[in-house]
């Protein structure tokens, strides 16, 4: 099977990046850098962020916004404690969740490594009530 970038008619690509929609693009930006520390690189029809690893991201206005039911962005971290604690301290909240196969301690993170059940990780939303993770595998 050939990759995406190779010929006989698959698409030949020259960058990939994700995209989501939020109801409010000020604030946004706010949250997106003030808080989460990513760097913009473009504000043309939304705001264009880069992503540590190389990646970007592009977040769009939308006057019928619907957030996100799933988790749209994965932050991996170190240290998930010292990441939730410095976010709780800027004033982010940690969802918690009834319909999880296994139990979220009192900051909401999900201790999935010392179960054998994937990584810890712990989810909070963007002022547009978008769906992102804070996550540590090692």
């Amino acid at each position: 099977m050939k990759g995406i970038n190779e010929g006989d008619g698959m698409l030949k690509t020259q960058a990939v990046f994700s995209g989501f929609s939020v109801n409010d693009l000020g604030k946004a930006k706010e949250f997106y850098t003030n808080v989460l520390g990513l760097t913009p690189s473009g504000e043309s029809m939304g705001l264009q962020l880069q992503l540590p690893g190389g990646g970007s991201l592009f977040i769009y206005p939308k006057g019928d916004h619907q957030p996100a039911t799933f988790t749209v962005l994965n932050f991996v971290v170190e240290n998930i404690d010292e990441a939730v604690d410095g976010l709780g301290k800027q004033g982010v909240t940690f969802e918690h969740y009834d319909d999880m196969p296994g139990q979220q301690d009192e900051k909401g993170i999900a201790r999935g490594r010392s179960a054998g059940q994937g990584p810890d990780i712990a989810w909070f939303k963007d002022p547009a009530g978008n769906i992102l993770s804070v996550l540590q595998n090692k």
